[in-house]
């Protein structure tokens, strides 16, 4: 009988604090090898700081942490030796070419000789940037820039790839060709990449992903089995008194209708059936009537109570 796949990441009851601000509280997750795995939440919602603990940037202060098996603790070594980093902020010297940032991360980690250039070339190539080696990182664009980031932390052959934000200030344009890159890396070298994003649209293309707020864990799955979760179409009406409204429609049709950021909201199976339904029940006091899909956005107000990007607002 085989023995269970070790876990590519396992957190246990992480805790983590910064004065009398909990950013940790109590989150637990595995993330498989192999897997495209996103933390997503607002500002303050504690990724980052997941993120730091991962890449042991930062002492573990309450639960346990391991990569591959090794505890981020005691075996940070061997961590660090099994990770790559993709930082928010650049990490790149301006003044340097492609070929020799690359070069100066791969000495950290004892590369040198054909080993390095095979390794090198490889990357360059695989990221499309091998006609750029020799140009000074200053000249290119903000993509291409994340590209040789990219290259950094591959160098080494990491088992796990660690990526915070990493389409930061890049264009639509660009970010869509990151995570074709992300794609094309994990199923071509067979790399478990982990990603943090206050992006909802960029977790909707991860294997898996997992919700932070207020420093919770508040839903972990695949995209498609979060949203199957919410329960029918969402129903947005705008009204001049929605609290007169929401009492109206609860006593009407004894639909359950939340109050939200001055809205009226309803989740309903079959959602289009209801919306000449309240329009004929409730004339003239609707302004609009909006019909939607189940969303990652609505996954974070059903755990949370309100929108994703207002509490990013307010953060």
């Amino acid at each position: 009988m085989n023995s269970p796949a070790i876990p590519a990441v396992r957190v246990t009851d992480l805790t983590h604090s910064y004065g009398d601000r909990q950013a940790l509280n109590g989150v637990s997750f595995d993330i498989e090898p192999g897997e495209i795995f996103v933390l997503v939440g607002p500002n303050g919602g504690g990724k980052t700081t997941l993120f730091r603990i991962l890449s042991t940037l930062i002492p573990l202060q309450g639960g346990a942490a391991s990569v591959f098996g090794h505890n981020v603790v005691s075996e940070n070594q061997d961590v660090r030796a099994s990770i790559g980093v993709v930082f928010q902020s650049p990490s790149l010297d301006g003044k340097l070419t492609v070929s020799e940032n690359i070069h100066i991360q791969a000495a950290l980690y004892g590369m040198s000789g054909s080993v390095f250039q095979q390794r090198k070339s490889e990357l360059l190539s695989r990221l499309g940037i091998a006609d750029r080696a020799n140009d000074r990182v200053e000249t290119l664009s903000g993509g291409l820039k994340r590209r040789v980031e990219l290259a950094k932390g591959m160098i080494h052959h990491p088992a796990l790839l660690l990526m915070d934000e990493p389409s930061t200030a890049l264009d639509p344009g660009a970010r869509s060709d990151l995570w074709e890159l992300v794609r094309q890396l994990r199923d071509e070298l067979n790399i478990t990449i982990v990603l943090t994003s206050h992006l909802l649209e960029e977790a909707d293309r991860a294997d898996r992903v997992a919700i932070l707020h207020e420093g919770q864990l508040v839903a972990l799955d695949t995209p498609n089995a979060l949203r199957a979760t919410v329960g029918g179409d969402t129903i947005t009406i705008q009204t001049a008194d929605p609290e007169d409204l929401a009492k109206a429609v609860r006593d009407t049709f004894q639909l359950d209708a939340v109050l939200l950021d001055g809205a009226l909201r309803l989740e309903q199976s079959d959602g289009h059936t209801w919306i000449t339904k309240l329009v004929e029940a409730f004339p003239g006091q609707i302004d609009s009537i909006t019909l939607g899909k189940p969303t990652l956005e609505d996954v974070f107000i059903a755990k949370t109570g309100h929108r994703f990007w207002q509490h990013e607002a307010n953060a």
